[in-house]
């Protein structure tokens, strides 16, 4: 009985030590290369989702009040 409370008291010793090598790892890592490209591309998409949506509003604009002559 004492071995195997020795047994889990050193499986919950490693994995605490295991999730604060993880968390202090990630806390102290920088944004990549891909992490600041996929912002940038979000960027361009919704750009150009925008000036598409003022485009087709514009051209139904039109079609509702035809410019007069």
């Amino acid at each position: 009985m004492r071995t195997m409370v020795v047994s889990l008291a050193m499986m919950l010793v490693l994995a605490l030590v295991l999730v604060v090598f993880v968390a202090r790892r990630d806390r102290t890592r920088r944004p990549s290369d891909e992490d600041s490209a996929a912002v940038h591309q979000a960027r361009a998409d919704q750009h150009r989702h925008d000036a598409q949506r003022q485009v087709a509003s514009g051209l139904a604009e039109r079609h509702r009040n035809p410019p007069s002559t």
